[in-house]
């Protein structure tokens, strides 16, 4: 049983590990640019396998908005 549960817990770490988003590398929100942490605490979201930071949570509910706008700065 001990066997069991310690081959099930390494695959599901390895399952994780596999499907990690890309981190998100600028040093300023996506939606504002301002520099993260200027307005208070960074938020980070993950959007189809791409991590996401944002200096406020207003910031955020307009990038759900249209993601595909701010995304399109990524590339």
């Amino acid at each position: 049983m001990k066997a069991a549960l310690a081959i099930l817990s390494t695959l599901a770490v390895a399952a994780g590990l596999a499907i990690a988003a890309k981190p998100y590398t600028s040093k300023n929100c996506l939606v504002s640019g301002k520099e993260l942490g200027s307005m208070g605490k960074v938020v980070t979201k993950v959007y189809d396998d791409q991590e996401v930071k944002f200096c406020c949570k207003s910031c955020v509910k307009k990038f759900e908005a249209d993601p595909a706008k701010y995304l399109s700065k990524l590339n």
